[in-house]
């Protein structure tokens, strides 16, 4: 064999062997990265699903950096005698629940005037629990 025959195989093993050395387990897997997709200053599945969930509210503030959507009082046609404000609260990064806060204002009208009222938990839980399932199936639908 040539010299110059030997030190290309010799090169094109050394350009073989350094591409297989990158395909090792220390690669990043490509379904991890979804999780934590932001290109605003919060989780960007969250922050979507947020907005789909409350699309029927007036918004009146919605900040993506900051991660904060505030809803004005919405009155629904059905209960004409209650309204109720919600403001959604993304936290981090992550796809995770505790990267989600909701609080909700609620307000019965008694006389032509509008007073505080209880808001019951589970209310809060379930818009929680909307928010998370449609956030994650925006990821499932960006990875799928």
């Amino acid at each position: 064999m040539s010299r110059r025959r030997l030190l290309r195989t010799a090169s094109l093993t050394a350009a073989i062997a350094l591409l297989t050395a990158c395909g090792g387990k220390d690669r990043p897997s490509a379904q991890l990265a979804p999780a934590q997709l932001t290109t605003i200053g919060v989780n960007s599945y969250i922050w979507r699903a947020a907005l789909d969930s409350l699309s029927f509210m007036p918004l009146t503030q919605t900040d993506s950096n900051g991660g904060v959507i505030v809803s004005d009082w919405y009155v629904n046609p059905q209960t004409p005698n209650e309204r109720v404000k919600v403001t959604v609260t993304v936290l981090g990064t992550d796809l995770r629940a505790d990267a989600l806060s909701v609080a909700m204002a609620r307000q019965t009208n008694t006389n032509g005037q509008w007073l505080d009222a209880p808001v019951q938990a589970a209310t809060v839980q379930k818009l929680e629990d909307i928010i998370l399932t449609r956030a994650r199936d925006l990821r499932r639908g960006a990875i799928g």
